[in-house]
């Protein structure tokens, strides 16, 4: 049973799934990134959740979201079904395209960690040495400039959707909006930290690839493969999976996080045990999901992670 995780409104996350068995199905090309923008737009704007950053490797797809009605368990739902069935008519494919472990989700808790999981996600293409910069990468992404002031246009694809069912408008566009914090004063010195990060995320790059030895497929190439084929190069698996973030220099945030975590997943704890004992009057901690939504569990009044922390 995975551990329980505190849903609240104005939480930032960075949003992490795979393909099965690491196949390249989202290897991009205009009619799968057509497809995403469309089924992120819509499913956005559903749910009320706010894109920051994505990149939509082959294997896998990164965004930075912000949920801002803390709904994040049904926009995922939502986005990754309609994605992926999308997905299998335009693959001609059988049987899933996710993979089999849950969501990465990582709970972004100050600026310094937006700055750089943004930058992560977008320098992403270049770490797996498929580009030299990011901005050559041809899948769905965004570029450091685009941050609260970019907007990504689709129209319905037709390979997939009913063009009678009213949800399923024409024409989407999917704003890319600021995180919480960052206002527009700020907002060209927030870009050029993450431009300056992921400067220095391809450096890092370029070292190794130099120092091994080797070179960048390059944005060609990386269109051309097949969808149906493998990624072949080696990557850990099974390693921990964080569920919060505080940035590099993590001292005092990160030891406050840690202890409120522990303290969210403890009160869940204890409510659950009177729960299965019948008691019904039993208190969840406030951020609860699942038994507040599907078995009407009552919750207290204060949250274990203070959203100040993003200050």
């Amino acid at each position: 049973m995975s551990q329980p995780r505190e849903i609240v409104p104005g939480a930032t996350y960075l949003l992490t799934r795979r393909v099965l068995r690491r196949h390249l199905l989202l290897r991009p090309d205009a009619a799968i990134n057509q497809l995403l923008v469309y089924a992120l737009a819509v499913s956005a704007r559903r749910y009320g959740v706010e894109v920051h950053a994505l990149c939509a490797m082959s294997t896998h797809l990164h965004l930075v979201v912000t949920d801002v009605q803390g709904v994040l368990p049904r926009f995922l739902q939502f986005f990754h079904r309609l994605f992926a069935l999308g997905t299998k008519v335009l693959r001609n494919w059988e049987g899933p395209v996710w993979d089999h472990e849950p969501t990465s989700v990582v709970r972004l808790l100050t600026q310094a960690a937006m700055v750089e999981k943004i930058a992560y996600v977008l320098a992403n293409p270049v770490a797996a040495g498929l580009v030299r910069h990011a901005r050559e990468w041809p899948g769905v992404k965004v570029d450091a400039g685009e941050l609260g002031r970019g907007v990504l246009h689709a129209t319905r694809p037709s390979a997939y959707l009913d063009p009678e069912n009213p949800q399923w408008i024409e024409q989407a566009a999917l704003p890319l909006a600021l995180p919480p914090d960052i206002d527009q004063e700020a907002a060209e010195g927030f870009r050029h930290q993450v431009a300056a990060e992921i400067e220095r995320l391809e450096a890092q790059a370029h070292a190794e690839a130099e120092r091994q030895g080797i070179g960048f497929l390059g944005a060609e190439r990386a269109s051309e493969v097949s969808p149906y084929e493998r990624a072949t190069s080696f990557e850990r698996r099974r390693e921990r999976n964080p569920t919060f973030a505080v940035g590099r220099e993590q001292g005092d945030a990160w030891r406050a996080a840690a202890a409120a975590v522990r303290a969210f997943r403890s009160s869940y704890r204890a409510a659950l045990e009177r729960w299965r004992a019948d008691v019904r009057s039993a208190l969840f901690p406030a951020g609860t999901w699942w038994m507040r939504v599907f078995h009407g569990a009552s919750l207290s009044s204060t949250c274990a992670i203070d959203v100040t922390l993003a200050a």
